[in-house]
């Protein structure tokens, strides 16, 4: 394949399809930390019972996580040192970036607020909690109206 080909492809299929898992899992695991799977009887169905299991979705959760960081780190390191020259970042590939970059730094602090000895206002944590989950609500809505409206997060230059 020619290099230059090699360089505008926009991104990898299997870091795509990781990429896409990962966030299905994280927002799976992330609504399993509320209790609606087993209010609802969801977890009722056979197979998925580990939704209803608080610490096992705090887990896959916390894997999560780190597995979107490393996707995260490659991707922008693939930008900024191949791609950067022949493509640019669209509007909506800067929205998104900005609703990810909120999601994971409320995260971390959500995850600092659980390690021994950190202590945080109730008041804070709450706030914490509402922005991680709105920023996750909006991040899938902005995503949804992406894919509808073919709205990539980059182009050619």
């Amino acid at each position: 394949m020619n290099q230059n080909l090699t360089n505008t492809a926009v991104i990898s299929r299997p870091v795509r399809w990781l990429y896409l898992t990962t966030t299905f899992f994280l927002v799976l695991t992330g609504f399993g930390q509320m209790p609606i799977f087993k209010r609802y009887y969801i977890a009722d169905i056979p197979g998925l019972g580990w939704l209803a299991e608080f610490f096992v979705t705090h887990y896959i959760h916390y894997l999560g996580a780190v597995v979107l960081l490393v996707v995260v780190a490659y991707i922008l390191t693939d930008y900024v040192m191949l791609k950067r020259t022949s493509r640019r970042m669209t509007a909506s590939g800067y929205i998104r970036i900005a609703l990810l970059a909120g999601i994971l730094f409320s995260g971390a602090l959500l995850v600092i607020r659980n390690l021994p000895g950190a202590v945080l206002a109730p008041e804070f944590i709450m706030l914490l909690d509402v922005t991680h989950l709105g920023l996750v609500m909006v991040f899938l809505f902005v995503s949804l109206y992406c894919l509808i409206f073919k709205k990539h997060w980059t182009t050619e230059r």
